[in-house]
């Protein structure tokens, strides 16, 4: 079974215009917990107080979820992410010889050192918490360095080794995430170190949904996700859209409650001010209507034929959208939805053609306007 870390609190806020109030986390936690997932990344609690304060407050909830704070690798870093309290502490350094010639000044004894210092001193602080290291950009330096940084720091008392494709850099069947994770278990093995492993999938190329699945097949325990994919540049993996997958296709999620998804992403939604695109994934209000009079028609005999996912699994119900498109099996099946369960020949043809008027002023017809048409042309237009 695998586990899902949402970092919609950490990485999402690093996404430019993106700051969540301290009540906004709050409930952003509070759902996501009730969703399922099993980790809550809060913060980095050096990055400002409002930052500590909030890692502190989401720490101290009775939330199942175990919370987790952000640390470089350093000792006040590691001081300031135990002193809030989490469950988790997720400790990073890229380990490159580019960063840690150009950025960090330091060769890769120091920086092997560093790494023990810091994941040492987070389990001396918090003897029961989950520590995590992750080698950020893991992907792209040097193989011997990741696997040193790795072993050290597992040595030190890290439980989770995360595999970062920090600039979306990965591309399965090319450069593929599930290879990756297997060789480095197999490496770790080899050493007789058997840590937990986890994914954090960039979206540069677009294939971050890919690489996590790819990482997934590959037996990675944890994955990485925020809402709407909030991060850095082009973000990381949609949990919806992730969590969606995971249960349609591979039997994942028995304690998943998806139907709290869209309210989860309204949440978001209001208080990132990024709104949803209509044909967003599993949540846009798209996704699960049906315009064409083709596609409509097929899918009122069996939505199977034009849907691979049912929406009633994240809480949602096929629409027909009527429009330019529309055709007579649209107009019944909204009228059927109105209680108008056999209407006449005529009636259908002159509601198709005004439902059509309508479409082509680029507008969708509401039920208020469908009740309108019929009215009208029943002859009995309504009082204004």
């Amino acid at each position: 079974m695998v586990r899902i870390l949402d970092t919609t609190l950490r990485e999402g806020e690093q996404a430019p215009g993106v700051f969540f109030p301290l009540h906004a986390k709050e409930m952003a936690a509070t759902a996501l917990d009730a969703l399922g997932v099993d980790f809550i990344e809060a913060g980095h609690p050096v990055a400002g107080r409002e930052i500590a304060e909030a890692v502190k407050r989401l720490a101290g909830m009775d939330l199942r979820a175990k919370i987790v704070a952000h640390s470089r690798c350093s000792l006040s870093d590691v001081s300031a992410a135990a002193a809030s309290g989490a469950g988790c502490v997720g400790i990073f350094l890229c380990v490159s010889d580019s960063r840690l010639d150009k950025v960090f000044r330091m060769s890769l004894p120091q920086a092997l050192e560093a790494i023990e210092e810091s994941v040492s001193r987070a389990r001396e602080l918090l003897p029961d918490a989950l520590i995590r290291f992750t080698p950020e950009d893991t992907v792209r330096s040097e193989w011997d360095n990741v696997l040193e940084a790795c072993r050290t720091a597992v040595l030190a008392g890290a439980d989770v080794i995360s595999v970062a494709d920090t600039t979306g850099y990965m591309i399965p069947g090319v450069r593929s995430m599930g290879r990756y994770v297997n060789d480095l278990r197999d490496a770790l093995e080899r050493r007789g170190l058997a840590p937990m492993l986890a994914a954090h999938c960039h979206n540069d190329r677009g294939l971050a949904l890919a690489n996590a699945l790819d990482a997934y097949q590959a037996g990675v325990d944890i994955l990485d996700a925020s809402i709407l994919g909030l991060g850095e540049r082009a973000g990381i993996v949609d949990l919806a859209t992730l969590m969606t997958v995971l249960a349609a296709d591979f039997g994942e999620g028995e304690h998943w409650d998806l139907d709290r998804l869209p309210d989860l992403y309204a949440l978001v939604e209001r208080h990132a001010g990024v709104s949803v695109p209509s044909f967003f994934p599993v949540i846009g209000k798209d996704v699960f209507r049906h315009s064409a009079g083709v596609h409509a028609n097929a899918v009122i005999q069996n939505p199977e034929h034009y849907q691979s996912l049912d929406p009633g699994l994240v809480g949602r119900e096929m629409e027909i959208a009527l429009g330019g498109m529309s055709g007579a099996s649209s107009v019944r099946w909204a009228l059927s939805r109105m209680g108008i369960d056999s209407p006449d020949d005529e009636l259908v043809s002159e509601v198709v053609r005004f439902v059509k008027i309508f479409g082509r002023k680029g507008r969708d017809v509401t039920s208020e306007d469908l009740l309108r048409v019929v009215q009208w042309c029943e002859g009995r237009p309504s009082k204004s």
